[in-house]
């Protein structure tokens, strides 16, 4: 398989190591994931040179005879590009009085459900099958919208700039055409919502060849999105954070939109393949999820931003329905699905672990995270299976495409509503 193809094929967020998680019919498969390099700029921003004395440590503990965790600790400070200056989130400010979105995103919800003060309330009898596992979010005390899209920690107004950042999710892929993609679609509502001008068509658009928009900015609106975009491209070894964001233009109120992790999890998941020790992976499992929190401190790094930003990332979805059935996709023999982890349990540990850190990320650093693992599940290639643990009866529809791990036009739409209900509040 030519870098060029399994660029494209792994360029989403490909978390097949989700399947393993949601219910006990799994098969103990793993999908043979990679990661892409697509030549990014290696210039990064000057403030990540900046020295981090503080590596978050919130990692469930592993064996380490030789010392390797302390070593990685020493490794992570030195290499770390953020500041530590990061503002602090006052809880205090957060408006918690919001009021239910008549979007279609309240269809999701069963129809006697309460407004929601936990996750587990927002999803509990969502579901017609059993969902047995999965992460747990509430050990946080995250503020969670009454919608159910996601979490409620910030007030969205006054939007001058919107930056998208994140994988080909984000980028969009064929074979769709350009208008369904959900940053199209949700920056075509921002701009009503904040009197922004909208970008053009051009914007809209795929550069294929380096999987990257076609039209960087246009209007008040911003791409840094890549195909195969992993947590460090955000700014230790790329600048997809910051270089939609010159100093010039940082004086703008500004909100980020995010898909990321998916294809850190698939590098992971090959290194599994590969022979890599428990240690190593919980390794490389801690700073992809260690990395995205260092994105989110140069964000809050007081004035950064002094008129003020926005964060909103999604977590990471998987097509499965939680059945663990990579077959039900047509083209998973074509995706590369299908090789063996020794110890499967291990993986969905990872991953479980990564999610609840996104969503300990989300509440640290006082940004959002819409639920996008929950809403697309039910809504992968098992959706018609009313064996599966997510199965929502016999009106749902699949929100994947073609490639297995890529939204389709139906899927881009739900992940723009979601992005839309939390920005609402």
């Amino acid at each position: 398989m030519t870098d060029r193809l399994r660029r494209f094929q792994f360029g989403g967020c490909a978390l097949i190591p989700l399947l393993l998680l949601l219910g006990p019919g799994c098969d103990e498969r793993a999908v043979s994931g990679a990661d892409a390099d697509a030549g990014v700029d290696p210039a990064v921003d000057a403030h990540n040179e900046a020295s981090d004395d503080e590596v978050a440590d919130s990692a469930p503990a592993a064996a380490d005879p030789d010392g390797s965790a302390d070593a990685r600790a020493a490794d992570a400070r030195a290499a770390d590009a953020i500041a530590a200056d990061a503002a602090p989130f006052d809880a205090e400010s957060v408006d918690a009085a919001v009021e239910v979105d008549a979007r279609p995103l309240d269809a999701m919800l069963p129809p006697d459900a309460a407004p929601a003060q936990t996750a587990t309330a927002c999803f509990d009898g969502l579901f017609d099958g059993e969902l047995t596992a999965g992460p747990d979010y509430d050990q946080f005390d995250p503020l969670v919208a009454p919608h159910c899209a996601g979490t409620d920690h910030q007030r969205i107004e006054g939007i001058e700039r919107v930056v998208f950042v994140g994988d080909s999710v984000t980028v969009g892929t064929p074979p769709h055409d350009p208008s369904v993609y959900y940053r199209v679609v949700l920056a075509d509502r921002l701009a009503q919502r904040f009197d922004l001008t909208p970008p053009d068509w051009g914007w809209w658009q795929v550069d294929l060849i380096n999987g990257v928009g076609l039209v960087r900015e246009s209007g008040d609106f911003a791409n840094c999105g890549r195909y195969g975009a992993r947590t460090d491209d955000l700014m230790r070894d790329g600048d997809l954070m910051t270089r939609c964001v010159p100093p010039d233009k940082r004086h703008l109120r500004t909100l980020f939109v995010m898909t990321i992790g998916g294809n850190d999890v698939a590098s992971i998941t090959q290194d599994g393949i590969d022979g890599a020790s428990p240690e190593d992976l919980w390794a490389e499992t801690e700073e992809f999820v260690g990395l995205l929190r260092d994105a989110m401190r140069w964000v809050r790094a007081p004035d950064r931003f002094p008129n003020g930003v926005s964060v909103i990332f999604a977590n990471m979805f998987e097509f499965t329905d939680g059945t663990g059935d990579v077959t039900a996709c047509p083209a998973a023999g074509l995706a590369g699905f299908g090789a063996e982890w020794e110890d499967p349990t291990l993986l969905a540990d990872m991953v479980v672990w990564a999610n609840e850190q996104f969503m300990s990320i989300a509440v640290e650093y006082g940004v959002d995270m819409i639920f996008m693992l929950e809403h697309f599940c039910g809504h992968g290639f098992n959706f018609d299976d009313p064996a599966a643990p997510c199965y929502r009866g016999p009106d749902a529809e699949l929100w994947f495409d073609l490639t297995c791990i890529h939204p389709n036009a139906t899927g881009h739409a739900a992940i723009a509503d979601l992005f839309e209900a939390v920005i609402a509040h």
